[in-house]
């Protein structure tokens, strides 16, 4: 069985982390950046525990 994370809901069905069931991360925690200097949006920001599959 998916370990599945209820506190990290996630859309990206790319990534190895994402539960194939339901829109949720399989991790315990996530790192969360930006490639910005100044982000003021939410594009802004990134999941940095993101791992392409």
């Amino acid at each position: 069985m998916e370990n599945i994370n209820r506190s990290i809901r996630c859309s990206v069905e790319q990534c190895v982390h994402h539960c194939s069931t339901c829109d949720y991360c399989s991790l315990d925690k996530i790192s969360v950046g930006t490639h910005e200097d100044n982000p003021s949006q939410e594009q802004c920001t990134d999941c940095l525990s993101f791992t392409h599959n």
